[in-house]
């Protein structure tokens, strides 16, 4: 299909007809013989002398080949465009963003692998996280690590391969030894406040009772509550601990409840990853579906014509003058 750019360009096709009809005749001067005997050539012809011109007179061909070079010309200015099939590209509707606790109490090694091996606690969250980004591809995620304090160390992005770089060059301690995912809540609102979609989902991982937020966490979830983000907290930590890494399971849950999101607890690799899948069952994926029609521009086609309509009717002039020429010198 094609339409055009600018189709109240082809007004200017009219403007050869008001040349034709307002602007004065085109009059062109020529050599002339002077005779003795003029008058009686009048008389004999019947012929009225001119005033030193004549006006020049057109083939139907000549006119034929104006006409069409003018068409061309307007065409070309209208700049006809070729509109290509409806192209629709879904673009995710969710941004999703991970906090990683980096506190000293994630190096304990008290996570079975699914073949039976002891790893660090991060370790298994890096091994989990890597999965579960595989299956979010169509959503934009972050990834904040907190220990004295939070860091945005990926904002929003499609980009799950250097997400996922990020994530793995993370490294236990780097934050500081203690946990603040209370703080790291309150970075994650800021970082939402300039995403542009309204669904906002935020997933805490942490082995260790808050003790260094300035913020509190559940005074935190609130404010993200006011925010449309809600929270999903999964506690990794053992039960059993006391002091710092004990994790207060009470505070995660009503976090969570705060916000509409939920609390769990995943004491091996195994049960963490049940816990993301339970996580892609309560928030699938959305999309934003846009549409549009590729366009590729034509005007260099009626340009081309009147190109090829020139030449031509050049070749066929300088033949039509060889021919004659040829003729009278017979």
């Amino acid at each position: 299909m094609i339409e055009f750019s600018y189709p109240y360009a082809f007004i200017l096709l009219l403007l050869p007809v008001f040349v034709f009809w307002f602007a004065p005749i085109y009059k062109e001067k020529k050599p002339s013989v002077q005779v003795p005997y003029f008058n009686r050539l009048v008389q004999v012809t019947g012929e009225k002398p001119q005033s030193g011109a004549v006006i020049l007179n057109r083939l139907n061909i000549q006119r034929f080949i104006v006409a069409m070079s003018w068409l061309c010309i307007v065409t070309s200015i209208a700049k006809p465009e070729i509109v290509g099939a409806p192209i629709i590209q879904q673009k995710s509707a969710r941004d999703l963003m991970i906090a990683v606790d980096l506190s000293g109490s994630m190096s304990v090694e008290d996570f079975n692998t699914n073949d039976g091996k002891l790893v660090d606690r991060l370790t298994a969250v890096k091994e989990v996280l890597a999965d579960f980004a595989a299956k979010r591809k169509n959503d934009r995620l972050g990834l904040i690590l907190f220990g004295d304090s939070p860091y945005l160390q990926a904002p929003f992005t499609n980009d799950i391969a250097t997400w996922l770089q990020l994530l793995n060059e993370s490294e236990i301690g780097m934050a500081g030894q203690s946990t603040s995912f209370g703080d790291a809540i309150g970075l994650s609102i800021s970082v939402f406040e300039k995403s542009e979609t309204d669904n906002r989902i935020l997933i805490v991982l942490t082995d260790g009772n808050d003790t260094s937020s300035k913020v509190p966490p559940l005074d935190a979830a609130k404010v993200a509550a006011a925010y449309d983000i809600k929270i999903y907290t999964i506690a990794i930590g053992d039960p059993r601990a006391v002091g710092e890494e004990k994790v207060d399971l009470g505070v995660l849950k009503q976090m969570a409840e705060a916000t509409g999101g939920q609390s769990f607890q995943a004491l091996n690799q195994k049960e963490l990853q049940g816990v993301y899948t339970v996580i892609n069952d309560l928030e699938p994926q959305l999309f934003d579906s846009q549409s549009f029609r590729p366009r590729t521009s034509a005007h260099h086609y009626p340009i081309a014509l009147f190109l090829i309509i020139y030449t031509v009717s050049l070749l066929i002039v300088s033949v039509h003058a060889r021919l004659t020429r040829g003729k009278i010198s017979i």
